[in-house]
C-alpha cells in the first residue's frame, strides 16, 4: 500500500500518528462527471457524454467502494456499454497491480502493470492515494472520476438513452433525495467508513469510538428495517446499495480482521435477511467474490495482519430465504 508524491510512487501506510491514532480517508481528486449530453456536471469539466464503448472501469472485486460501481453497472444494464479491468486482490509494495499473464487481472485498455501508472499517465505530477474505482475515458485519455459515490450517480442516469440500458429504474429519485442523503451521511461515516476507522485505528480511544458508533448505527438500521423492506421508499435506492457492499463483507472480514466483533451480521434479525434480499436481486451475486475479498484484506493489510494468514471461514449463505416478502414487492 502506498501513494504517489509528485508522480513518484512511495510505499507508505496511513500516517495515523499525526491524527491521534484516528484513520482519516483522503478525498477523491478526479471529480468530473459523465452526463447524457456531455454538459458539465456538479464539479470538474464538461465534455464527457454518455456514449457506448467509451468508458472503462478499473475496479477491485475486494474493494467495497469499487463494488458499488459494479452493482450499478449490472443493475442498470451497462455491461455491454462500459468495459472493466479488475486489479489483483493483493495490494502490496506497488499498490493495486495487474497481472499480464492473467486475463482476469489485466489492464485491457492501457496495458499497465500498476494502477498508479494509469494515474500518472493522466496526471504526471499526481500526489495522493491511488484508489479504485477509476472511470477512464478511452476517447480523451482522461480519468473522469475516482469517486465511487459520484460514479454510481453517473451510471444511474447518464446512459439511460442507450439501447438496453434500464432507464426506467432510478436509484436516486427526486422525491426521496433528502431522505436518501440523510441515510447516506450516517451510513458513510459510521458504517462504510466506520469499519475502517475501527480497523485502522492505532489508539484505543479512536478504535472504541468508531466501534461504538458502528454498532449504534447497525442497531438503528436493524430497527429501521423491521417494518420496511428497504431503507428509503418501497424499492431499492442508492442508500441500500451503498450499505450492501459493507454488509456483504462484514462477517468475512470486518468482524475479525477489523475487530468489529460485538456480533456477526448474521445475528441481526432484520439486517441479515435484508442482506440476503439484496444479494438475490438479479445481477448482484456475480459482483460478489468473497475469496478475492478475503485475499485482499488478510494478505494486503500487513499492518493489521502481519502473518498474512487468510482464514478458511466463515461459512456464508446469501441464497437462503430472506423472509422479507411481506414487507414489500420483489424487484426485478
Amino acid at each position: 500500500m502506498g501513494l504517489l508524491v509528485d508522480g513518484k510512487w512511495q510505499d507508505k501506510w496511513y500516517d495515523t500518528a499525526k491524527t491521534g491514532g484516528k484513520f482519516e480517508r483522503e478525498k477523491a481528486r478526479f471529480r468530473n462527471w459523465v452526463t447524457a449530453d456531455g454538459s458539465p456536471g456538479p464539479s470538474g469539466k464538461g465534455g464527457f457524454a454518455g456514449e457506448s464503448d467509451r468508458y472503462h472501469l478499473y475496479v477491485s472485486m475486494a474493494c467495497p467502494w469499487a463494488h458499488r460501481t459494479l452493482v450499478f453497472r449490472a443493475l442498470k444494464g451497462l455491461e455491454p456499454h462500459t468495459s472493466v479491468s479488475v486489479v489483483h486482490p493483493h495490494m502490496l509494495e506497488n499498490g493495486w497491480e495487474f497481472r499480464r499473464d492473467d486475463p482476469a487481472h489485466r489492464d485491457h485498455v492501457n496495458g499497465k502493470r500498476f494502477l498508479h501508472e494509469v494515474y500518472t499517465q493522466v496526471a504526471p505530477d499526481y500526489t495522493g492515494r491511488v484508489t479504485v474505482p477509476v472511470l477512464f475515458d478511452r476517447k480523451t485519455g482522461d480519468i473522469v472520476s475516482n469517486e465511487s459515490a459520484e460514479i454510481i450517480r453517473m451510471f444511474n442516469s447518464a446512459f439511460d438513452h442507450l439501447e438496453g440500458v434500464r432507464g426506467g429504474i432510478d436509484f436516486y429519485p427526486q422525491a426521496l433525495r433528502d431522505e436518501i442523503e440523510a441515510v447516506n451521511e450516517r451510513v458513510y461515516d459510521t458504517v462504510n467508513n466506520g469499519v475502517y476507522k475501527a480497523g485502522f485505528a492505532t489508539a484505543q480511544d479512536a478504535y472504541e469510538k468508531a466501534y461504538n458508533e458502528l454498532f449504534d448505527s447497525l442497531d438503528w438500521l436493524d430497527s429501521r428495517l423491521a417494518d420496511q423492506r428497504y431503507l428509503v421508499g418501497n424499492t431499492p435506492t442508492e442508500a441500500d446499495w451503498r450499505l450492501f457492499t459493507t454488509l456483504v463483507r462484514f462477517d468475512a472480514v470486518y468482524y475479525g480482521h477489523f475487530k468489529c466483533n460485538r456480533q456477526q451480521l448474521a445475528s441481526f434479525g432484520n439486517l441479515s435477511g435484508y442482506l440476503r434480499d439484496l444479494y438475490q436481486v438479479q445481477g448482484v451475486a456475480k459482483t460478489v467474490d468473497i475469496e478475492q475479498i478475503k485475499q485482499h484484506y488478510y494478505v494486503s493489510q500487513r499492518t493489521v495482519n502481519p502473518t498474512q494468514i487468510v482464514p478458511v471461514g466463515p461459512q456464508l449463505d446469501f441464497v437462503a430465504s430472506h423472509g422479507r416478502e411481506s414487507l414489500g414487492p420483489d424487484v426485478a
